[in-house]
């Protein structure tokens, strides 16, 4: 049970018929656990295609035009080594971040029967989502692209084609940093090879035509510095979430009221998996598992009913997000 502050109350729907809970179908049955989650949305799928495809350009560019031509065999197969590493770090990263269920919570379950096994007291409440019909515990928001509700969702990245919440964010966080990784290292091979093939003649370093060796070069460091300016600041911030214990939606819906936070360090640790270790850098390895929401975690107390008499109707908006069912004294 969770003690709400008064002014959460603003984003409280106070009509609890607007959803209906008669109309909920029950939840299924849950599937196996490891069942592959996958979103089916055309814009994510795309933009993961456009991904895979934009790493494999990279390592046809590295591999074909500059390693396997170098006379330097020592260089080549270091560098080849290091790349290659990096790369299918990315790309495993990115198949957990977007197959892998960030918390979705169950659907369908804020039926009436449900809503009233819950024995609800004078002051108590239960958060309601209108939209995937699921009674959603703290922290939880609706991502319209995977039409459910989100435990600790930060934001839905169509990179990835997933939402990124308590689950997947290690996953994330590792595919942002692998990608910042080998775009710097593809930048920095980039310019030795330009210095190497100044000096020497174009037709001796690369199997291709010197003006076919600059587009791709040329292409290839584009790709490299927009991507690790992009995946820098994705990881910069989704590291201060972590170590604040705020997610991006929470961050902008807070303004300027402050919210408890618990130990950075302890919220590091359950988001990769436990005290340091290589395996924090291992996308095969799993987070923390968080323990499953019991009934009583779903109910939630508030610190003041007369707040709730005199509280101002919320927005449009917030009655799209949420209602809620209160009992009154």
């Amino acid at each position: 049970m969770m003690l709400i502050p008064t002014h959460h109350f603003r984003d409280i729907e106070r009509k609890p018929e607007y959803l209906q809970p008669e109309k909920c179908v029950p939840p299924p049955y849950p599937g196996p656990v490891g069942t592959m989650w996958f979103i089916r949305d055309g814009c994510g799928i795309a933009c993961a295609i456009v991904t895979w495809f934009l790493v494999l350009y990279a390592e046809f560019v590295v591999l074909f035009v500059m390693l396997i031509p170098s006379r330097d065999y020592v260089y080549s197969i270091i560098n080849g080594i290091v790349f290659n590493l990096l790369a299918f770090l990315a790309l495993a990263s990115h198949c957990r971040a977007m197959l892998t269920d960030p918390g979705a919570v169950p659907k369908g379950n804020a039926t009436k029967e449900f809503i009233e096994s819950l024995q609800l007291k004078p002051g108590q409440v239960v958060y309601k989502c209108p939209k995937c019909c699921s009674i959603k515990p703290d922290r939880a928001h609706h991502c319209s692209v995977c039409k459910r509700c989100i435990r600790k969702m930060d934001h839905h990245c169509p990179w990835v084609n997933n939402c990124v919440g308590e689950n997947n964010q290690k996953y994330f966080v590792l595919f942002t940093m692998y990608i910042a990784l080998i775009s710097l290292h593809a930048l920095i091979m980039v310019g030795f090879h330009f210095l190497h093939c100044f000096e020497e003649d174009w037709t001796k370093c690369s199997s291709f035509s010197p003006p076919t060796t600059v587009i791709l070069l040329i292409l290839l460091c584009f790709e490299g510095l927009l991507f690790l300016i992009f995946t820098s600041v994705m990881f910069g911030t989704q590291v201060h979430s972590i170590c604040t214990d705020e997610t991006g939606i929470e961050r902008l819906k807070r303004k300027n009221q402050p919210r408890e936070h618990t130990g950075s360090w302890q919220s590091v640790k359950e988001t990769f998996g436990g005290d340091f270790s290589l395996n924090w850098f291992n996308p095969f390895s799993r987070p923390c598992q968080p323990e499953i929401p019991s009934d009583k975690d779903m109910v939630r107390q508030v610190t003041s009913l007369s707040d709730t008499e005199t509280m101002e109707d919320p927005s449009e908006e917030t009655k799209d997000e949420d209602s809620v069912e209160v009992i009154d004294e």
